[in-house]
């Protein structure tokens, strides 16, 4: 398993329910080994405490309740109809 992987599954098997329901939108690194968590209200935040308290050993982070720690892209929309902005191009 990758490193990824095993922190989700700590994540899905033991921290998704607590986390969801007290800590939603807050960054959560897991460094799967000790299976050691650690939240921030930023992704330094929580990077750096896991560091911190592991600093041989690497940790993966999350954002509690999102499928991704960063959604990409600018977040609009074009119908067919729209004139396309001229700063697209």
């Amino acid at each position: 398993m990758t490193l990824a992987e095993q922190a989700k599954s700590v994540y899905e098997l033991r921290l998704k329910k607590e986390l969801e329901a007290n800590h939603r939108d807050q960054f959560v690194a897991i460094e799967p080994v000790s299976e050691s968590f650690f939240l921030g209200g930023a992704f330094i935040d929580a990077a750096l405490a896991a560091k911190n308290a592991y600093p041989d050993r690497k940790s993966f982070v999350m954002r509690v309740g999102h499928d991704a720690a960063f959604h990409l892209g600018t977040g609009l929309r074009i119908r067919e109809t729209d004139p396309i902005p001229q700063y697209l191009f």
